[in-house]
């Protein structure tokens, strides 16, 4: 057991993370990856170590920055929610829409 879940965008949002670093670097988007993930294993045991956007996410979501992804994930949640993981110079309505899409 993981202690955390990825809603199946964020799993989708992992992968085109993984691949477009790939194109130019295979190794590095596996070292990116495995980063992040260990960053969210870090937040199953500290889930409130993130900050809120609450101009981006009315719920009880947090973000945790990895280098320059954010993760999106519920806290409160057992086993950890992650919502989303994205870029993060995405535009903030960008963003806002897409957590809207995956409440």
């Amino acid at each position: 057991m993981t202690g955390f879940s990825l809603h199946p965008e964020a799993s989708d949002d992992l992968e085109e993370i993984r691949w477009y670093i790939a194109e130019n670097n295979p190794d590095a988007a596996d070292r990116v990856l495995m980063e992040i993930l260990d960053s969210i294993r870090a937040l199953v045991l500290f889930p409130n170590q993130g900050f809120r956007r609450p101009y981006i996410a009315s719920g009880p979501l947090r973000f945790k920055v990895v280098r320059e992804y954010v993760v999106a994930y519920a806290p409160e949640t057992k086993p950890l929610w992650v919502v989303a993981v994205f870029h993060g110079r995405r535009s903030p309505r960008v963003v806002a829409a897409m957590l809207r899409g995956r409440e």
